[in-house]
């Protein structure tokens, strides 16, 4: 899914921020927030990919709310602390696995795959 562009231009509140973040993780199986150029985005986008996961994917900056949503996930427990930027920030089965450290880490000490099966992302 993209993001839905430059239509609705408003402030929400943080708390209709919220919900619509928490009703995107928990109605897919696979979200991801990104930005359409960050490059670490686009390697989480494509390991993903590689696995055969179809994520949703909300590109922050080609949404009405991005900034909004960018903000929020800045303070979302479990993100690195002191970082600077909140994306990649992906969602499994309906709870926020983290970013690319904890994706990366999650891949390499195997325990992705079980991961995404385990939420509906993967059959085989």
């Amino acid at each position: 899914m993209e993001g839905t562009g430059g239509e609705g231009r408003g402030s929400m509140s943080m708390q209709s921020i919220y919900e619509r973040v928490r009703s995107l993780a928990s109605s897919n199986t696979v979200v991801i927030f990104t930005l359409s150029g960050c490059c670490m985005c686009h390697v989480v986008k494509q390991l993903l990919f590689g696995l055969g996961v179809g994520p949703t994917i909300v590109e922050l900056d080609r949404d009405a709310h991005g900034r909004e949503i960018y903000d929020l996930l800045l303070k979302l427990p479990g993100s690195a602390p002191g970082q600077q930027q909140p994306v990649p920030a992906v969602f499994v089965g309906g709870r926020f696995l983290g970013g690319i450290d904890t994706v990366m880490g999650c891949h390499i000490n195997g325990t992705l795959v079980p991961l995404l099966k385990d939420a509906g992302a993967l059959w085989l």
